[in-house]
């Protein structure tokens, strides 16, 4: 591939897109989510070559696979989009200057964004879709580990533009070598954005390699508190549901903190944990607290590594902590300002532990498992967002757009 000229490419591909109704957009998102299905064994017979090369034992496996039922559930976020309104063409500002020049600020797309990615092949789809329905076209750069399954999907949709007369180059899969990575890096010249997904390491190299504008999609480190005054019956389902919902994606719990007041009820906090098989890492309090109560094969010492972890994973740290105070230390410490939890009764515990967490969302009686664009009513996401400029949380349509200043005068001068 000659990456500067399909680079250039994917360029003239976003400007054509701005002439492109929003009923054409809509129909053909609807027509992708119809072609995944009609196309399912197809990319699951390609998905299949990435699963045999890898481990079933790898974190990375279920966020790898593929199924008819998951095939259905992308579809369904396709057309979730596509129902959603137009991002674009936003008034966001508005206002007449004393000489008479009028303003409006209005909300206008990116142009080129820049995806990499791990052994994710459904961000494939739910790129394509945010960006096409922003206004942008998309290069992606995803892992070697899915590299068959993205193909897969990317020939399925470049035959739906095909069929609705749009130029191909509005989605492009890179190659998935390194080389490939660092060269995207520093191509500013074509691409406007580039959104990172994936382990802490490829967060790293992006933010130390970019010249373009990122936004840090970072490593999700989520942790509960159960505070003094918790509910132990709502800490338990809480615990369990953020635990193992799903445990390879970036808002599974990593660390349950609880207050010292409380080491008698956590056995009955972690029990529903032992249907899963959950390791628990735990500090000496917490470890005598659970000796005798989880299965001691699944009962470890918690050491310096235990904290700051994202296991995506079925295992878990405990801390016990004797204030709040130790409680939010431990979270800036060790947190990634992701999401971050309270179980409590305490109303000023909770509105302190609101106000005080630094991360993108921050739950109370609620677990991070929340953290999800569907779940907050934006559709499709295209990652969760821990930085502060731009985007914070989770990035839906809105976040993928940027915006310009409109100015209409009569001949006005400036003095």
């Amino acid at each position: 591939m000659n990456l500067e000229q399909t680079l250039a490419s994917v360029q003239e591909a976003s400007r054509s897109l701005l002439a492109v109704e929003e009923d054409t957009i809509n129909n053909l998102l609807y027509a992708v989510a119809d072609a995944a299905i009609s196309h399912s064994d197809y990319i699951l017979e390609e998905n299949r070559k990435d699963l045999e090369r890898m481990n079933p034992a790898n974190p990375k496996y279920d966020r790898l696979k593929l199924t008819k039922e998951r095939l259905q559930e992308i579809a369904k976020g396709l057309r979730q989009v596509a129902a959603l309104p137009s991002p674009l063409g936003r008034v966001l500002k508005e206002r007449v200057l004393p000489n008479g020049l009028q303003l409006w600020r209005i909300s206008v797309p990116f142009g080129v964004i820049g995806i990499i990615y791990e052994a994710r092949p459904n961000v494939s789809f739910d790129v394509f879709s945010l960006c096409l329905k922003a206004g942008s076209a998309c290069v992606l750069k995803g892992g070697s580990d899915a590299d068959c399954s993205n193909r897969a999907i990317v020939k399925v949709i470049h035959g739906a533009l095909e069929r609705f007369g749009l130029d191909t180059h509005l989605v492009e899969l890179l190659p998935s070598d390194h080389e490939t990575t660092a060269r995207l890096l520093k191509a500013d010249r074509y691409v406007d954005l580039i959104i990172p997904r994936g382990s802490s390491r490829l967060i790293s190299f992006v933010k130390q390699n970019a010249t373009i504008p990122i936004i840090e999609t970072g490593a999700g480190i989520c942790h509960t508190y159960f505070d003094s005054e918790g509910d132990v019956m709502k800490g338990a389902a809480i615990v369990n549901n953020a635990k193992t919902r799903r445990v390879s994606v970036c808002n599974a719990l990593d660390c349950l903190i609880v207050h010292a007041n409380r080491l008698p009820d956590l056995p009955a906090l972690c029990a529903p944990l032992q249907q899963s098989s959950v390791l628990i890492y735990a500090d000496e309090p917490a470890f005598a607290a659970l000796s005798g109560h989880y299965p001691f094969h699944l009962l470890q010492p918690a050491t310096s590594e235990s904290y700051g972890t994202e296991f995506l994973d079925y295992k878990m740290a405990v801390k016990t902590v004797t204030s709040l105070d130790e409680a939010l230390a431990h979270i800036r410490r060790y947190g990634s300002k992701h999401s971050e939890s309270i179980v409590t009764e305490n109303s000023d515990n909770a509105a302190r532990f609101l106000r005080d967490v630094d991360a993108a969302c921050v739950y109370h009686n609620a677990p991070t498992s929340f953290t999800d664009g569907g779940q907050f009513g934006l559709g499709a996401e295209i990652g969760i967002s821990t930085q502060k400029l731009h985007a914070r949380g989770p990035m839906a349509l809105e976040e993928i757009t940027t915006y310009k200043w409109i100015i209409e005068g009569d001949g006005q001068v400036r003095s």
